[in-house]
């Protein structure tokens, strides 16, 4: 459970180098998943993931807040406490990240970090439990993000002239350094999409450079094969086990 918002943020990561759609993302959208783990063999539900968007307006600019946040369910608290918080202001046209946060939890275990985007460079600053606050400056790449703004751009894009076996090769940023991810469109397939009802969907798989995910295609996702792009099911694969998050709310979409 510990990684599993890491795992849910590279599930996404690709879509920074497919065709844009005319879809936008709006302010005031909410999705809710079930976070699942195999635990003795059995599937048990043990924590929440809510996804949201606002608007912002400072001064200067108006941006799109992206928010994505996991919570254990209080009843499993006292084994493994989980309150993470992940966020991004991003142009609301292009999803450009200006700046990221992000706020964990884990088990007693905590750290906070902020990145500043100045085009190819990123400001980071980072605390971690019981040390001293860091300072750092990086470069990435012109279309790498951090892994909230691609939570959200992955449903900007165009997957309709996708072939079965097609592969993407990119760079995610995540911890202070970049991470190479690479994806492959696996068909459409079916699936429960909540109080979407059942939906088509496009499927997919990723691969990573991290030990944060195994298997060769056991790391799967399911977008609603429509403008929308709404994420109905996440299938994980990870050292210590095997998960899934399941849609269960989508609103203001």
């Amino acid at each position: 459970m510990k990684k599993l918002l890491f795992v849910l943020c590279l599930f996404f990561a690709f879509c920074s180098f497919t065709k844009v759609s005319s879809q936008t993302i709006k302010s005031g959208e909410k999705l809710v998943f079930a976070g699942s783990y195999n635990m003795s063999g059995l599937m048990t539900q043990l924590a929440q993931v809510t996804m949201s968007t606002e608007n912002v307006t400072t001064a200067k600019n108006t941006y799109l807040h992206l928010s994505c946040e996991l919570s254990t369910y209080s009843k499993w608290d006292s084994f493994f406490k989980i309150r993470d918080l992940y966020e991004s202001y991003v142009n609301p046209t292009t999803l450009k990240p200006n700046l990221y946060k992000r706020n964990i939890d884990e088990g007693g275990w905590t750290k906070k970090e902020k990145y500043v985007f100045k085009g190819n460079t990123v400001n980071s600053t980072s605390k971690k439990r019981n040390r001293p606050e860091t300072q750092n400056t990086f470069s990435i790449g012109g279309s790498t993000q951090d892994v909230i703004s691609l939570l959200y751009k992955v449903r900007t894009m165009d997957f309709s002239k996708f072939k079965v076996g097609q592969t993407q090769s990119l760079m995610i940023v995540f911890d202070e350094k970049q991470i190479p991810v690479t994806l492959k469109y696996m068909g459409k397939e079916t699936v429960s999409a909540g109080n979407l009802g059942s939906k088509e969907c496009y499927k997919l798989s990723i691969g990573a450079k991290t030990d944060a995910l195994k298997g060769k295609d056991k790391n799967l996702i399911w977008l609603t094969a429509d403008n929308k792009k709404v994420p109905t099911l996440l299938k994980f694969s990870i050292p210590v086990g095997t998960g899934k998050l399941t849609l269960t709310s989508a609103t203001g979409i």
